[in-house]
């Protein structure tokens, strides 16, 4: 059976930060497919990505609990799909099971390590499909919980590569791009990291490494695009090294400032203790620009080691720095790999092949 209706769960919609579910909900109406969202949560962000409203995502969402049984019945899905494993899953559960239709839900990455719910074996096993978004996740799931291997399936979240690409289409001649650095180019390397600035992202390693590129004598800026309850202390941390005229903190930014900042950076860091399959560095690869990364949760299967971007060991500011280092020093090197890093994600992380393996999934559910 075809898909026609599906009714979404969050915690929190919209959330600037979970692009992944506004682009996801957006592709399935572009094919024609009727949306309902339920946020349990009324959303708390200020600021808004503009495809929110474009898109007429926030015209289809209720952000009213008490009243989404009453909603979804007049409604009347296919099937219930949750993000994350935690109190969507659960609410999805159970009015899934009082329309008697069935429902699945997406595993993204806290909600199996850090914050996974004591009964998630019985939240897989009543789901009609678990999907989870990078094979680490898949053998964590397996190995912690014991679901079963057939009920999984790895679909990892989608970046449109259409929307996320060089500014240049030649990015090896874009001049924010230069092949060479030193005294006679006024260009410096721009290492752009978007992440929250909360524990799990580890931003206090990236100031580290940066303070062991500057005490070598390395010339470059970063861009820290984010904002959240660590700001204040990760301000703090980076005057105590003496920074404050190499990193900036320009705070949380909509979807085509992001983009902007991809399009001018010539590298992107992440710096996480734990991930599940980070949509920044999608978004990045996507406009050609290389990572040096943590191999942690599913980056490793994001970057590619020597290919796409450098993979090092999580917590370790020494090995960042140095990896950020012979990718400033090497910027032929470091052009190559973001182009491999294009066409890396255009094969296998765009949005418009999530959308197609949501989509299989789902019409064998109906």
């Amino acid at each position: 059976m075809k898909l026609t209706r599906l009714a979404c769960v969050a915690n929190v919609f919209p959330k600037l930060s979970e692009t992944f579910i506004a682009n996801e909900l957006a592709e399935l109406r572009r094919r024609g497919i009727e949306v309902r969202v339920v946020s349990l949560r009324q959303p708390t962000d200020t600021l808004r990505h503009e495809m929110i409203a474009r898109e007429g995502l926030d015209a289809v969402t209720c952000a009213e609990p008490a009243r989404a049984l009453g909603l979804l019945g007049e409604f009347k899905p296919q099937l219930l799909h949750a993000h994350f494993a935690t109190e969507p899953a659960a609410a999805a559960r159970d009015w899934a099971g009082q329309l008697g239709v069935p429902f699945s839900f997406t595993a993204h990455g806290y909600d199996i390590r850090r914050k996974a719910p004591t009964d998630f074996a019985a939240r897989a096993a009543a789901a009609s499909v678990v999907v989870t978004v990078s094979e680490a996740n898949r053998r964590h799931i397996i190995n912690t919980f014991g679901v079963p291997s057939d009920k999984l399936r790895v679909i990892p979240n989608g970046v449109d590569t259409e929307w996320f690409r060089p500014a240049n289409a030649d990015a090896t001649r874009d001049r924010k791009r230069p092949t060479a650095y030193g005294p006679d180019n006024e260009d410096v390397p721009l290492v752009v990291c978007v992440a929250r600035h909360v524990r799990v992202k580890n931003l206090g390693l990236l100031l580290e490494a940066c303070a062991v590129l500057r005490t070598r004598g390395v010339r470059f800026r970063c861009v820290s695009v984010g904002d959240g309850v660590c700001r204040g202390e990760l301000e703090v941390l980076r005057t105590e090294l003496g920074l404050e005229s190499v990193v900036e903190f320009v705070g949380a930014q909509e979807q085509r400032q992001v983009r902007e900042w991809w399009q001018r950076a010539n590298l992107a860091v992440l710096t996480s203790e734990s991930e599940g399959m980070p949509v920044c560095l999608m978004e990045a690869a996507a406009c050609a620009v290389p990572a040096v990364a943590t191999g942690v949760g599913g980056i490793p299967e994001l970057v590619i080691h020597g290919e796409t971007g450098l993979v090092t060991p999580a917590g370790d500011a020494e090995a960042c720095a140095q990896a950020l280092r012979e990718l400033m020093e090497n910027p032929k090197r470091a052009v190559a790999m973001g182009l491999a890093a294009r066409d890396r994600v255009v094969a296998k992380f765009s949005l418009a092949r999530q959308v197609d393996q949501l989509l299989e999934a789902w019409s064998e559910v109906l």
